[in-house]
């Protein structure tokens, strides 16, 4: 296919309908619009999770601690996804002073266990480790990518839309003009 029957919208051409030209322009703008900002949204949300990740793993600290109550066993938390259960523990702050919190820890432990726990820059517990390097960066990847199609998908959904609206205008003009020439070519059939 030629590049002029590629553009043939963007011609001067007698059978060409303003259809046609409002077509063209809508498809320049959807695809522009899908990919530039599909783009910046893409790098712009991978960019933030990669210094969300990066801020953990800065601000995050592993400590020994040591476990003061039995953990249950067999019991875990509704919302631990490696079912760990809630134990209390004592460890040490940044600043030398001894804490005391609850934190997820494994089940079945005995009390006097020791156990690693996180910390932040002020010495309060955090529940997770933070997110390993290669780990953020294909999360980072993942969102990144989900940020684009969030944006490019209800762009071609709405230039899909706007073509089918087109179509239709067309095929009812084409209905209007075919009632006014029809009739000039003689009896119609069927």
């Amino acid at each position: 296919m030629g590049t002029t029957q590629r553009l043939w919208r963007w011609r001067s051409n007698p059978l060409r309908r303003r259809e046609d030209v409002v077509e063209a322009w809508m498809v320049l703008v959807v695809w522009t619009l899908a990919l530039v900002g599909g783009a910046l949204a893409g790098l712009v949300t991978a960019g933030a999770a990669e210094d969300q990740y990066t801020e953990q793993r800065t601000h995050r600290h592993a400590v020994r601690a040591v476990l003061l109550a039995d953990a249950p066993h067999g019991v875990t938390a509704d919302w631990s996804p490696d079912g760990r259960v809630q134990g209390p523990v004592r460890w040490t702050a940044p600043d030398g002073a001894s804490r005391t919190g609850h934190t997820l820890v494994a089940g079945g432990l005995r009390a006097g266990a020791r156990v690693t726990v996180w910390q932040d820059d002020r010495g309060r517990l955090v529940l997770s480790p933070p997110t390993g390097r290669a780990e953020g960066h294909v999360e980072a990847a993942l969102f990144g990518a989900a940020a684009a199609l969030a944006v490019a998908v209800p762009v071609f959904g709405a230039g899909a839309a706007t073509r089918a609206w087109l179509d239709r205008r067309r095929l009812a003009h084409w209905d209007q003009e075919w009632d006014l020439v029809g009739p000039q070519w003689g009896p119609r059939t069927g």
